[in-house]
């Protein structure tokens, strides 16, 4: 370990809300090792399954998710979210409780949260990481309310991160660059992505990455498999549920798995001409930083999704289609006559990592 390296212990807690949050904090933990910090991850359920392949011998700590489920309507999503806001209280009012018990039995001396508000403590440095310091809402005023109770979350950590580039060159928009910022100090990290571009021979035509919450995820699964008998292209269906063991039945120029692992996912994506996949920050982030074209689904309702696709098609980094309007071959067509732009953007650096813990007071 640097002899100057201060956070000896760190504890990277991502949220359950989707698998996004866990593949993101992949490289931090992987940037931590370099310096030679002993990691201890806390999560449970799928993003655990994920982090437990990529990280076998890492100490995991049960820490219960959010739980949160969509609704299948999207005229439905904000009444549901609305109903299990109680219980999004009350996770963490229990994840504070435990992080206080916590750090003493493990000598954690850092904190890193991915979007998991109860995570800060007064008796040692707390960061709190986001791509949504704005959060959508239907309306102006929601939108305000909205952001005023998220900084009053982020407001109790030490620092900020945003996975995101610092300048007009960046993913997130205005999700990730407001017109107001934290109290806290706020740093960019630029693009933490794990996969970069490469080559490889083409294997498939499309590769269809499914994530996010239920019922949705299962619901353009559903119209995928629908469409798989309209097509004769050449198709790889990666599930995102690590934990699964049923396949469903799908044609023989089609393969399905239930999850791959980092080093098989992008062999895989490199593969592929084409990838389908919801508009989630963090897979719009892999999915650009490997320079591939894609085809984004937003979760419908989900207002963050909703902008991004919208974003992006608009600057023609990806092309977009509601789940409503989704056929598969009509999909694929649509976007081999799209015009791509594709640029390269600023990726995260472990080094980058080193100089802002410095700033924290990691080194003397």
């Amino acid at each position: 370990m640097p002899p100057k390296f201060n956070f000896p212990v760190v504890l990277v807690a991502p949220l359950d809300w989707g698998l996004g949050h866990a593949t993101r904090c992949i490289v931090l933990i992987r940037a931590l090792q370099e310096l030679g910090a002993r990691v201890i991850i806390a999560c449970d359920g799928a993003p655990e399954a994920l982090l437990r392949q990529e990280f076998p011998h890492l100490h995991f700590l049960h820490l219960e998710g959010y739980h949160i489920r969509y609704a299948r309507k999207k005229s439905w999503l904000a009444p549901a979210l609305l109903f299990q806001s109680i219980k999004i209280f009350a996770a963490i009012r229990r994840e504070h409780r435990w992080l206080e018990e916590t750090i003493g039995r493990e000598g954690v001396s850092l904190v890193i949260s991915d979007n998991r508000f109860g995570l800060w403590t007064k008796s040692l440095p707390c960061i709190f990481m986001t791509h949504q310091l704005l959060i959508k809402a239907p309306w102006p005023w929601l939108e305000r309310l909205i952001q005023k109770i998220n900084y009053s979350y982020i407001n109790r950590f030490t620092r900020c991160w945003v996975p995101d580039a610092p300048g007009e060159k960046n993913l997130g928009g205005e999700l990730s660059h407001p017109a107001v910022l934290p109290e806290i100090p706020v740093h960019y990290l630029n693009l933490p992505a794990r996969f970069l571009p490469g080559e490889a021979p083409v294997a498939f035509d499309c590769c269809v990455l499914l994530s996010g919450p239920e019922p949705q995820r299962t619901v353009l699964e559903e119209k995928i498999i629908r469409g798989l008998h309209d097509t004769t292209h050449r198709i790889l269906i990666v599930r995102g549920l690590p934990l699964a063991t049923h396949l469903p039945e799908v044609p023989p120029h089609v393969q399905i798995v239930q999850h791959l692992p980092g080093k098989a996912l992008r062999h895989a994506l490199l593969q592929s001409r084409y990838i389908i996949a919801r508009s989630g920050y963090t897979t719009i982030m892999e999915i650009l930083a490997m320079r591939k074209k894609s085809i984004l689904v937003p979760t419908p309702g989900q207002t963050e999704q909703e902008y991004l696709a919208r974003h992006l098609s608009e600057t023609q980094l990806c092309y977009c289609i509601n789940q409503d309007d989704f056929q598969l071959a009509a999909a694929l067509s649509a976007a081999e006559a799209f015009n791509y732009h594709q640029e390269a953007l600023p990726l995260f650096h472990a080094e980058q990592l080193a100089e802002e813990l410095n700033t924290l007071g990691g080194a003397n």
